[in-house]
């Protein structure tokens, strides 16, 4: 059974949460006048949460934007960074305030601590002071400081960012990206299930970690994760690319992630059976595993979520460097999402990703049918859970019947380049039926079927959304900014070669849209 839990109401021609392609012409002007208000409100989330004498972003702030947490991340202050960058080209800071406000957040970094060897940044700093965080303020638990690859990642695109928008600072931003070494995390020994070997770690510490649970191994004075990033459509693909592009990570790297989880009875417990086939690419064996969900065929995430498909995407022109590969998995994913929100689910509105729980605290949401993790990343408040089965290896489960499902703004935002009219359709029935907006923009996530909204600000959500406002609304600032020379001659090539098990002629109804 499907319940339609949310008011769809009509808003001239169109309907809230998606519209006809055919209902009106359309709106390009009056959708980026709305697109432009919107980036307005959040750039103003990311001053309130600044702090004025260190030129570094809190985590998060209160929805009427007085209250900042006492931590950030390096995801954060590269965010912060690309956004001042958005801002000053859409109008709303002048270029010097732009060019002082970014100066002062690299002055800041280049005196914070950090590892020396590797030159990457810790997990968590106190934007008061810059200091590390080792007691974390929200209950006093003891902090073991640690150094991501993927936080690393986003700080280190924003100081590439830097570097290709604001000319006078690009021995500042240099001087810091320079000492950026992403091979640090590569393990040439860390297999995959194909036999390809050759990973990026989670990341590590520079000393003992905590006890178990956690694994680590130490490797030359370093506690690294054993976990490695082994998932193709993921996040951390940014570290991957950087790594490659400066050099320091071989190319082969690229194809040792798995698109799919092997298809065999033996690996049964992930989503569903893939369908595919083997290949090579760079020297490596590659199974182009697909998941199909509703008609619609795509390489699947591990949490289903907008977050880890398209996030890299605002910085990499994958669609274009890969058509046949990129190019039409990121329109398949949006397709799904707007598949599951408007018709499977029924919630009326789209657009999955971790993001704040409506009832407090953080949580992870997406369409789970989409992404390889069995007990994965839920659409609603229930935790409603898709089983398609795996073949003849495991019976397919009940049919879920949905319940208040949790739509974050900064999914859809990130899905612009692929369904514009759709993304302005949702967001203005978002803002018009629920108390979704305020002072610095969409609230960071709405339960649709309850109305419960999570009315507060993640530095993170509001940087997707300032990065993809930047590139839909100023001629792919962001990407311009991001990609040199070098970059492009290492990853365009090597991305460009490969086919995903997609057809190259999938119909995706979705797309369509009034405002597109």
């Amino acid at each position: 059974m499907r319940r339609i839990l949310a008011p769809v109401v009509a808003l001239g021609l169109v309907l809230a949460g998606g519209g006809s392609a055919a209902a009106a012409a359309p709106d390009t002007k009056g959708a980026d006048r709305t697109l432009t208000a919107y980036a307005k409100d959040t750039w103003r989330s990311m001053v309130a949460m600044t702090d004025p004498r260190t030129g570094l972003v809190a985590d998060n702030v209160s929805g009427d934007l007085k209250t900042d947490s006492t931590y950030t991340s390096p995801t954060n202050i590269g965010g912060y960074m690309w956004s001042a960058v958005v801002a000053r080209e859409l109008g709303f800071i002048s270029r010097k305030e732009a060019r002082d406000r970014i100066s002062q957040t690299l002055d800041t970094l280049a005196r914070m601590d950090h590892h020396e060897q590797s030159g990457m940044y810790f997990n968590w700093y106190d934007p008061r002071d810059a200091s590390v965080v080792r007691v974390w303020p929200e209950d006093g638990s003891t902090i073991y400081p640690f150094l991501s690859s993927v936080d690393n990642g986003w700080l280190a695109a924003a100081l590439r960012v830097v570097k290709g928008a604001v000319p006078e600072l690009r021995g500042k931003a240099d001087r810091i990206l320079s000492k950026m070494n992403f091979g640090f995390y590569y393990n040439p020994a860390a297999t995959t299930p194909f036999g390809a070997s050759g990973l990026i770690a989670g990341g590590f510490w520079d000393a003992e970690p905590p006890p178990p649970p956690q694994c680590s191994v130490q490797r030359d004075g370093t506690w690294f994760t054993c976990n490695h990033y082994d998932i193709t459509v993921t996040e951390p693909r940014i570290a991957t690319y950087l790594g490659i592009g400066a050099g320091q990570i071989p190319a082969e790297a690229y194809y040792n992630t798995m698109r799919t989880l092997p298809a065999t009875c033996d690996w049964n417990w992930h989503e569903m059976q893939p369908v595919g086939f083997d290949t090579t690419y760079e020297g490596v064996p590659v199974y182009e595993g697909a998941y199909e969900y509703r008609g619609i065929r795509f390489v699947p995430s591990w949490g289903g979520d907008m977050f880890e498909a398209l996030m890299p995407d605002l910085f990499v022109p994958e669609e274009r460097w890969a058509p046949n590969s990129w190019g039409r998995n990121h329109k398949a994913t949006v397709a799904g999402q707007i598949e599951h929100g408007l018709h499977d689910a029924g919630y009326g509105y789209w657009g999955f990703s971790p993001a704040s729980n409506p009832s407090g605290g953080y949580a992870v949401w997406g369409v789970d049918a989409m992404g390889m993790d069995t007990n994965g990343y839920p659409s609603d408040v229930e935790q409603s859970r898709y089983d398609a089965g795996f073949g003849d290896c495991r019976p397919a489960g009940a049919e879920p019947d949905y319940g208040d499902g949790v739509v974050t703004p900064h999914a859809a935002f990130l899905a612009l380049p692929y369904a514009k009219g759709p993304v302005v359709d949702n967001l203005r029935g978002l803002k018009a039926n629920f108390d979704a907006y305020g002072p610095g923009g969409f609230y960071d996530a709405v339960a649709v079927g309850s109305g419960t909204v999570a009315k507060r600000y993640l530095s993170l959500d509001q940087a997707m959304i300032m990065g993809a406002l930047g590139n839909e609304l100023a001629n792919d600032l962001i990407r311009k900014s991001f990609v040199d020379k070098r970059f492009e001659q290492r990853i365009r090539p090597l991305i460009g070669q490969e086919t995903f098990n997609i057809p190259a002629d999938q119909h995706l109804p979705q797309l369509g849209g009034a405002g597109a």
